[in-house]
């Protein structure tokens, strides 16, 4: 008995010490998606000044599969030690447990939040052969034509998925969803006329707007924001009842270390106030958002999941 008191001491004592030298060697952030999208875009505008901010490198891995759900595992089954961080979104969080429940695996238990890092909307975006200019004109081409529409998503369930889900009911129309293993290759197949429209986030789809590639008809906020100029909110463009936003914000496995979880918060933290990181940002569409503190974010996230649970019940969205 004294023998295993002395070890669990030990053992306790130890992991005090690796807490107090963290980091000592690279930090791998583990991405969802495929590299290109939204995800591993706000990835790399963070990986520089978190590196600066821990003193070790900063590791971008891109995990895609299962609408991040695949990341989001790998990640809650590694050792809690801080050396293994997820950037997640509501989709990850809050519902892919709804449509996809997995035996052993909840994000609420076994993830610990750091911090929120960004929020914005995302954009409603057609391929020009479609040949509408406005919200409205989508609608009655897509009532015209009813399943003959094809949006593109980041996988079933993502927040691009749920964004369409909801306008399709709001407008009375009917068109078939085409997932994909990220926001990158979902807008290459609009932009490639695989699929005719996609609800993306701004890093993945704004560069092609602006190159009049792609045409943008409305954010998906109520009304029009200074981040995507020029493009009209929902309610501006006609569906004044609809709104989402999103955001992406930073996990590690449950049990990792409070001291750990305090010195990722107080580097991101101070990631979030650099221009450089703004600037970046701004540019794709984004703005930063970060926590006051990790138990603050936790309380976001329980309070954000009764919407998406809300949208996900009210748009009937099942596991494909």
């Amino acid at each position: 008995m004294k023998k295993l008191a002395f070890l669990a001491i030990a053992l306790a004592v130890s992991a005090v010490a690796n807490a107090q030298n963290y980091p000592s060697r690279p930090i791998r952030l583990v991405v969802g998606f495929a590299p290109g999208g939204a995800a591993d875009t706000v990835s790399r505008a963070f990986q520089e000044p978190l590196t600066r901010a821990l003193g070790q490198p900063i590791v971008v891995e891109n995990r895609p599969g299962a609408g991040s759900s695949i990341a989001a595992e790998h990640v809650a089954k590694s050792t809690a030690d801080g050396y293994t961080v997820l950037i997640a979104s509501p989709s990850s969080m809050l519902v892919n447990p709804i449509i996809t429940p997995k035996s052993g695996f909840q994000p609420s238990r076994d993830l610990l939040p750091i911090s929120k890092i960004t929020s914005s909307p995302l954009i409603l975006s057609v391929n020009p052969a479609v040949g509408v200019g406005s919200v409205k004109e989508l609608i009655a081409h897509a009532q015209k034509n009813p399943g003959k529409l094809n949006f593109a998503s980041s996988g079933n369930g993502s927040a691009p998925h749920l964004a369409a889900v909801l306008f399709q009911r709001l407008a009375g129309v009917e068109m078939v969803h085409v997932p994909y293993k990220g926001g990158a290759p979902a807008v290459q197949s609009v932009l490639a006329g695989d699929t005719q429209l996609a609800f993306a986030t701004p890093p993945s789809v704004l560069p092609l707007v602006q190159a009049g590639r792609l045409r943008a008809l409305a954010t998906t906020s109520r009304a029009a924001t200074p981040l995507i100029p020029g493009v009209p909110g929902m309610g501006e463009a006609g569906l004044p009842d609809y709104e989402i936003s999103f955001w992406y914000g930073f996990f590690v496995p449950a049990g990792t270390p409070r001291e750990v979880v305090r010195r990722l918060f107080d580097a991101t933290s101070q990631a979030l106030k650099l221009p450089e990181v703004t600037g970046m940002l701004a540019r794709e569409g984004t703005e930063t958002s970060g926590s006051a503190s990790p138990e603050e974010f936790g309380s976001f996230i329980a309070e954000d999941a009764k919407l998406w649970a809300r949208i996900v019940k009210d748009a009937g969205v099942k596991a494909d």
